[in-house]
């Protein structure tokens, strides 16, 4: 039987190797993951059928297999549910050659099978915003930082000013937070 000594420097050393882990995960997740991203909407445009006046409309990019979406969907399940009896329509473009899909909480939003400029979009989740006149209101992220909330988000306030008839310009955005490349 081990002495009390050696089970405290034991325990010790289990400690360190498991906050050493968690710190190399940490910069793992940092490397791959958490990177200061540019959203240049130049060459954004809906496709036809969809651009011109009409209701407001938005488009969320997304990548399946990207574990930045985890935070994500819960927040733009909530947004569908907060504006889409106000007339606001939500669609969805899906990063090209990816597999899967939405989770069932958002099978409301209308796929998109591509969307023109979309090839360019540096990173997702991203989405992007048209007014009802058809011109592109907002492109960026959802909000800055690891999580996205409604406590952090860029976007309510841009759906708010639109519905109420305000003008909103906000095409390129730059900021950091957690993005997988769309590219």
């Amino acid at each position: 039987m081990p002495s009390p000594k050696r089970k405290t420097l034991l325990v010790l050393l289990l400690g360190i190797l498991g906050l050493a882990v968690l710190a190399a995960a940490y910069d793992w997740y940092r490397g791959r993951y958490q990177r200061t991203v540019l959203f240049d909407a130049t060459d954004l445009r809906l496709p036809p059928g969809l651009e011109g006046p009409g209701p407001i409309r938005l488009v969320h990019f997304h990548d399946p297999a990207c574990p930045c979406n985890v935070g994500n969907q819960q927040h733009l399940a909530e947004l569908v549910e907060r504006y889409a009896p106000l007339g606001v329509t939500f669609h969805a473009v899906q990063r090209p050659g990816s597999r899967g899909g939405l989770p069932p909480a958002l099978a409301v939003l209308q796929p998109l099978a591509a969307l023109p400029g979309s090839e360019g979009l540096p990173a997702s989740p991203a989405l992007a915003i048209w007014d009802r006149q058809g011109r592109l209101a907002y492109f960026g992220p959802y909000s800055e930082g690891a999580t996205c909330t409604s406590a952090n988000s860029f976007v309510e306030p841009v759906l708010d000013a639109l519905l109420k008839g305000r003008p909103v310009r906000a095409g390129g955005t730059l900021t950091e937070g957690c993005f997988c490349a769309w590219r």
